[in-house]
């Protein structure tokens, strides 16, 4: 049933699609007719082969819509080709302002969740190409990274590696592990997965603090056909947070701190982290322990040192990838796709340019 649900386009759409004749698009430049009998073809681009449910749960979204084509195409063909797509979704390519320079039919740049830090954005800018994110909170994607976090978390705590380490040596009753119960918390960076970390922390009986730019009163995201992007059962997002501070107070949460202090949990960008730090201090013992889902390079060497660490735990960039995660993300991609093939308003993404 849940499937199925994701698997309709609006009526509305559809009206709006048969009485389309020709579109003029961002950049105001009309794309080029495809030679496949009167139908003009939308093509969307997604950016070598990490992450297939992106474009596989896309491709299923819009099957039955013969007008929008989805390719997958390996990371060293999409400058070669680059130039024959209306959108592009980037993941985790590189778009740097030689390959935008192709890119001449180009509509919208967009990345299939939030991340744009690959894209050249001025590139796209100065080509009349606009450049848009998915925002995390309406789509589930917050929800499965806050969840992805507390498993790091636990996953420490009770010592799974160790753990695996005594079934395989038939032993009973070890190793002793930890609790959240009673622990400190530190979230650097309220955003909206912070946010839904810190809602399902709680029950968890632990302190939290957190930092941000600005504690000025947060209203939830809304767009259409989605849900508030981050609710909370009474007053404001930031009651959910026991110490409230700033970029200066970084240090002295950090330091005070049971998980990103003892324990460092990353699920955010792996270049926050200064490897020669993280691997100097795993070294020495004073850091307990660390469970990232994003590493320095991906995909991450499994013969790394740092792996060696039994207090290490790492994930292949699975936080924000789950069912209703990437099916949500799969109905804007294929919406928008939709709305661009009819000249309507693009609709549930965060423009950026």
């Amino acid at each position: 049933m849940f499937r199925h649900a994701f698997y309709k386009a609006s009526t509305a759409t559809m009206a709006r699609l048969k009485k389309f004749e020709a579109f003029k698009g961002f950049s105001g430049k009309v794309e080029n007719m495809d030679s496949d009998g009167d139908q003009r073809i939308t093509r969307l681009l997604f950016c070598g082969p990490y992450f297939p449910a992106s474009h596989n749960y896309t491709r299923e979204y819009v099957h039955n819509y013969p007008f929008i084509k989805v390719d997958d195409v390996p990371f060293a063909d999409v400058p070669n080709v680059i130039g024959n797509y209306d959108m592009c979704i980037v993941k985790d390519m590189r778009l740097n302002a030689d390959v935008i320079s192709h890119a001449s039919r180009m509509k919208l740049i967009m990345q299939y969740g939030v991340g744009l830090e690959g894209i050249d954005i001025n590139a796209a800018t100065r080509h009349g190409i606009k450049v848009a994110r998915i925002p995390s909170g309406a789509t589930g994607n917050a929800s499965s990274c806050a969840e992805m976090a507390i498993y790091l978390m636990l996953g420490l705590l009770r010592k799974q590696n160790e753990m695996q380490l005594a079934i395989k040596k038939k032993k009973l009753g070890e190793p002793a592990g930890e609790t959240l119960l009673g622990k400190t918390v530190f979230i650097m960076g309220f955003g909206n997965i912070g946010i839904h970390l810190a809602k399902r922390l709680r029950p968890f009986d632990v302190k939290i603090l957190a930092t941000k730019r600005s504690w000025d009163l947060q209203k939830p995201h809304k767009s259409d056909g989605m849900s508030s992007a981050s609710p909370t059962q009474n007053g404001t997002n930031d009651d959910l947070v026991d110490e409230k501070g700033g970029h200066e107070d970084i240090h002295t949460f950090a330091s005070n701190a049971d998980i990103v202090g003892a324990l460092l949990v990353n699920i955010a960008r792996g270049g926050l982290l200064d490897y020669e730090a993280v691997l100097c201090h795993l070294k020495s013992g004073h850091l307990g322990g660390l469970g990232i889902d994003v590493a320095w390079t991906e995909p991450f060497d499994p013969d790394d040192p740092i792996l060696k660490f039994p207090n290490v735990l790492i994930t292949p960039h699975v936080a924000g990838v789950t069912e209703q995660s990437y099916r949500s993300m799969a109905k804007v991609v294929g919406d928008v796709a939709l709305q661009l093939h009819a000249g309507t308003p693009l609709t549930g993404i965060e423009f950026v340019n």
